[in-house]
Parts: C-alpha cells; structure tokens; sequence
C-alpha cells in the first residue's frame, strides 16, 4: 500500500486517503472461488477481487462463458468443470475461504429444458453448500434475480414483498435462496443473497442468447440495424451498471452486516424500454426507429423498479453510475472491442 505523507492533507482528507488505499486491498491474499467466473458477470467479479489482491479459482463449464473474458494473472486458475461434479465442488470448496455463486442455466434454456435448470441451478447450489458444511469458508454469496419477484403488487419492490413465481429459472432461483436461508439456520453457513435486477455493461455479447437487452439494442444499432422491441415497449425494468454489482456482491463477501440477509440489487429507477432505445440510438448518433414486434413466452414482467434502502442502509452502498453513463460506457467498449475485431 502506497505510503502517503499526513501533512499533505488535513484530517478529514487524510481519513479519506488511507481509507481508499486500504479498500483497494481488501481481499489481499484470500483465496476465493468463483462459480460461474468466465460469464459476464463473473468475470468482471473475478477481475476486481484480482486488482485487490485475491487469489481467484474460477468453476466454469463455459456453457455461456468465454476464456477471453478472463485476465492473465498469476493469481487466477481456471477449473472447467460443472458445479453439478459434486466431487470437483468438493475440492474447489475445500480450498476456498470464501465462495461467490454466479453459476446458473439463464431463463431462456430453463425454459426449453427445465431439468436442466433444476441439475444446475438447484442441484449445483446444493452442492457447493454441502461442500461449504463440511469446510471452514467465510461466506458463501449466492446471485439470485430479481425474476423471483414476478408481476409485483407494489412499486418499488422490497426484499420482504411476496414472490409470484413465472418462470422455470425464477423457480430455481428461489430454490437456491431457500437452500442457502436453509443451511444458515441448520448448519450456520455464513451465506449472503444478492438479487441483481438488469444488468448490463462491458463484457456483455449477444454470443449468449439471453444477454439483455441493451447488448442486443448497442449492437443492432452500431450495425445501421432497427432495434427490435417485444411488445409496445412500455414496459419498464431497473436497468444496473456491472460496476456497481461487482462492489455490491464484493460488500455482500465481506461484511458482518450481510449474513444471513437477502438485498436487492438496483438503482431505484425506472426506466421503460421504448426510453432506452432512443437513449441508445441517440448516443450513438444513428436515425433510426425501432422495430415492434410480439412479447415472447418469457417477457411477462410488465414493470420492475427495486427497493434499494435496505442495501444502502447495512452495507452502505448505492449506485454510482447513472443510465446515462453506463450507456455510454458500454458502447465505448463494444466499439473498441469491434475494432479489435477487425484488426485481426
């Protein structure tokens, strides 16, 4: 940790310093398993813990997951493999003082093969909580969804608000929540939930059928292609930045106040989706009109916008980055990454 002089500051601002410098290594020299590590969010959860001195094992069987997305590091080791190999899990678990969950069937293959979905994501969590029973872990964070919450009776949506299960993926996502709650209170398995509403940014491709939607309306539009929108594109959603997942999941690994707690994941704001192609087209600079056409089986969530006090208030985070700027930060990547392409 870089030393800086005191009298250069004063008081306030020196805190301030020391603060920051002390939070850049957090994780120094703990050893952490990743499941799921190579996917989009993984890998950008893998990448911070590395820059605050880490030791990372990344569980991916790169059913949706890329190589690519991973840093060279020393610090890093890449297992592919499934958490359905409870012997592989074992191992991994056994190694590890703290467990980051993110692997999981996405809701588009939950629905075409719902055993699938129930092996993986319900099979898999089981796994690696038996596996966390029988070893000396810190916490275990599982990622659940805000898809757990379906059609809300009310606005924003809280942590304590009822489920209105809709999907095959929604269904086991709850599983593995209540598996987790379960071996906290049997067991006493330090384990924390996060449920991430939206997420978007750097790392995300339309390699993965199910990569949201503002991959898909950056990369149509940066073609000179018309968005496609399902439905009339009223309907609304909590988009969040991965920067701002990565610290609350980070938070979530680290903090007494997180045990045994489920937070929402979000930014509070709603946003529809007709709003957000024009956003996109007009950051772009292109003149375009998006194209309409049916809702699928799975667009079934006619608005979402996520009660974040909860989080704020234990773990003292928020969002950091506005819709605006993760826009904009996320078609700067997807522009430099096509013309990497293109180089080669």
């Amino acid at each position: 940790m870089a030393v800086v002089p005191a009298t250069c500051f004063s008081e306030v601002e020196n805190k301030t310093v020391i603060k920051k410098e002390i939070k850049k290594m957090r994780f120094k020299g703990t050893k952490v398993l990743v499941t799921g590590g190579a996917g989009f969010i993984g890998s950008n959860v893998v990448e911070k813990l590395l820059k605050e001195g880490a030791k990372v094992t990344v569980l991916d069987d790169l059913f949706t997951g890329k190589l690519d997305n991973l840093p060279r590091s020393k610090s890093l080791k890449f297992v592919k493999g499934s958490v359905t190999n409870r012997s592989l899990v074992f191992k991994l678990v056994q190694k590890a003082q703290l467990v980051i969950h993110l692997a999981a069937r996405n809701i588009i293959v939950s629905t075409k093969n719902p055993l699938e979905d129930f092996r993986v994501n319900i099979g898999g969590t089981l796994n690696l909580l038996l596996a966390a029973r029988e070893s000396n872990i810190k916490r275990f964070v599982y990622a659940s969804s805000c898809s757990v919450y379906g059609n809300p009776r009310y606005l924003p949506i809280n942590e304590n608000d009822a489920l209105n299960i809709l999907t095959p993926y929604a269904s086991s996502k709850v599983g593995g929540e209540n598996y987790c709650v379960a071996f906290y209170e049997t067991y006493d398995i330090p384990i924390s939930i996060v449920r991430y509403s939206n997420v978007y940014g750097p790392k995300q491709t339309t390699a993965n059928p199910y990569c949201g939607v503002i991959a898909k309306f950056i990369e149509a539009v940066c073609n000179n292609q018309r968005p496609t929108i399902h439905g009339d594109g009223s309907q609304t959603r909590d988009f969040t930045y991965i920067d701002d997942v990565v610290e609350a999941t980070l938070l979530a690994s680290i903090m007494k106040r997180a045990e045994g707690e489920v937070f929402n994941v979000g930014t509070g704001i709603e946003t529809d989706i007709n709003e957000l192609a024009d956003n996109i087209i007009r950051l772009i600079g292109k003149n375009l009109l998006p194209i309409h056409i049916e809702k699928r089986d799975i667009d079934n969530i006619r608005r979402r916008v996520m009660n974040i006090e909860k989080i704020r208030k234990r773990l003292r985070w928020v969002p950091e980055v506005t819709l605006y700027k993760g826009l904009k930060e996320t078609i700067a990547w997807y522009a430099k990454t096509n013309e990497n392409k293109k180089a080669r």
